[in-house]
């Protein structure tokens, strides 16, 4: 492998910068700039040699063009194990690079910053650097390739480790990695430019998503499974467990991860409410809005306490140490807990308590509002299917009273309460609500009645003045009455199936009000 002799160093991000060009320096290797990184260079008193000496050329147009070359190009380009390759660069006088750090203009960082024009947009789109770096990375057994300043004292030491040469398999690595920067940068300008041109075209016919791997997880759903959990770059303004802070417990795994998820879209669906909830399985088991985190918490347990083992609570308001008190009491277990915030006792007594502080994971989310334009990926084998999340609310302009009998007192309180749970529960999904408390949940059955079944089971005697919430519509009479027997006082569906008439007639001949929202809530 050839010894590093000279280096281009091009950089706008310049962290770093002036520590590594003073270490290539001291391992004798001469080193190359341009425009702003040789001024911070010469600042600092690291001595460089301009690209403009080398071309015959002044950088020009602003900056535009200065590396834009033959003979930045052929010095980067050139196979030293291709003899007419080496010929020719003596020929025409290209002096070899051995070695190339460049990084991009900002134009994400650009492109997202409200207000920006398109004019100021462009001017961020890198075309030289990206240039640079793909000849590098083509000549990787020749060429080494940095783009990130984190990289810069590992390749440091490894050039002081190996008297100035690099083993291949770094150079490939930062091949790789090079690549990869150039593949976000590009993706970032398409994704722009598709919005700019096509703003009306909701699902453009390619879709560049940039997903970031935040961490390798022991194992996926099940232990022989292996997983990872990544971060979408296109999703910064949503609160969301891939950008939250884990501030206790062990590491979480891949169910904690969809549960946690699970968590906060139903805690976003109540932002306006003191809720505190309890997810297992991807299934709220028990969710309560109360002023007291406390309270709220205890009423969200008593909805399915069996269930509620083992499972992930959550809240949207700040804990403070009553409900971190509440949550670790006897006889209970959770394995994750994710909060907006949480004050110092609170963070106190949910990571050093006994049994607690090793076991449950702690989660702070950030702020836990309401965003609209998201969207939900899901793959698929050999595909992925994309929709807009379900941020459909209840409408009271769009309700249809279908009943003789109206709503009434605490009904009209509980009706969008229990309807706005059920559509995070998986279908078929049943609930049942009083007093803005979950009492019952049948979720993910085949059959509605079977949902229905489930859900008065688990809320036994407090079906009585109860109300029900179903996702989708009733296909026949026989689940309401089984609810409406066990005491549930109105009812909630989309409606739209055929027989919405018999359902109809059950509930005016038992005096049960029912509503249709008009919009079904399927969640698969």
């Amino acid at each position: 492998m050839a010894r590093i002799r000279r280096a281009l160093l091009s950089v706008h991000d310049k962290t770093g910068l002036v520590e590594f060009a003073r270490g290539l320096a001291q391992q004798g290797i001469e080193v190359l700039s341009t425009g702003g990184t040789a001024t911070a260079l010469a600042q600092a008193g690291v001595a460089c040699r301009e690209v403009a000496e080398i071309t015959g050329f002044p950088e020009m147009m602003d900056g535009r063009v200065k590396t834009l070359h033959p003979k930045v190009f052929g010095g980067l380009l050139c196979d030293r194990a291709n003899k007419r390759h080496v010929a020719e660069a003596e020929k025409n006088g290209v002096p070899l690079i051995d070695l190339l750090a460049v990084n991009f203009y900002p134009f994400e960082q650009t492109a997202s910053r409200s207000g920006v024009t398109l004019e100021e947009a462009v001017e961020q789109i890198d075309i030289g650097g990206p240039a640079l770096v793909r000849a590098a990375a083509k000549n990787f057994r020749n060429v080494a390739v940095v783009t990130e300043p984190r990289a810069y004292p590992a390749l440091l030491a490894a050039l002081a480790e190996g008297e100035g040469e690099l083993p291949e398999d770094m150079r490939l690595e930062l091949a790789r990695r090079a690549f990869m920067h150039t593949s976000r940068y590009e993706g970032d300008i398409f994704t722009y430019f598709t919005d700019l041109t096509d703003p009306q075209t909701e699902f453009p016919e390619v879709l560049v998503r940039r997903l970031e791997r935040i961490r390798t997880l022991r194992y996926g759903e099940n232990p022989h499974q292996s997983a990872a959990f990544y971060r979408d770059s296109l999703s910064r303004r949503a609160v969301s467990v891939a950008r939250a802070e884990i501030i206790g417990g062990k590491e979480l795994s891949f169910n904690n991860i969809l549960d946690a998820d699970s968590a906060l879209n139903l805690l976003v669906e109540f932002a306006d409410d003191p809720t505190v909830l309890i997810v297992k399985h991807g299934n709220p088991c028990g969710l309560a809005i109360h002023p007291d985190p406390a309270e709220a918490f205890e009423r969200a347990l008593a909805g399915d306490p069996l269930s509620a083992y083992g499972g992930v609570v959550g809240t949207n308001r700040p804990v403070e140490a009553s409900l971190a008190e509440a949550v670790t009491g006897e006889g209970k277990f959770f394995e994750v807990m994710v909060a907006p915030d949480y004050s110092p006792d609170a963070i106190e007594i949910l990571t050093s308590r006994r049994r607690w502080g090793r076991n449950l994971r702690v989660i702070r989310a950030g702020p836990i509002e309401k965003t609209e334009g998201l969207y939900s990926m899901r793959s698929v084998r050999g595909g992925v299917l994309i929709q807009r999340r379900d941020d459909g609310l209840w409408d009271e302009t769009s309700l249809q009273v279908v009943t003789q009998e109206t709503l009434e007192g605490s009904v009209k309180k509980d009706l969008p309460f229990a309807f706005m749970v059920a559509k995070h529960v998986l279908s078929n999904a049943v609930v049942l609500a009083r007093d803005c408390q979950v009492v019952g949940v049948g979720a993910g059955q085949a059959s509605r009645v079977d949902a229905v079944r489930i859900a008065v089971a688990k809320a036994g005697p407090r079906c009585e003045g109860a109300v029900l919430a179903s996702d989708a519509f009733f296909p026949f009479a026989d689940g309401p009455e089984i609810a409406i027997d066990a005491g549930v006082i109105a009812i909630v569906q989309p409606g739209g199936s055929l027989r919405d008439k018999e359902v109809i007639e059950l509930c005016n001949a038992r005096g049960v009000p029912m509503v249709f929202t008009g919009m079904r809530h399927f969640r698969h």
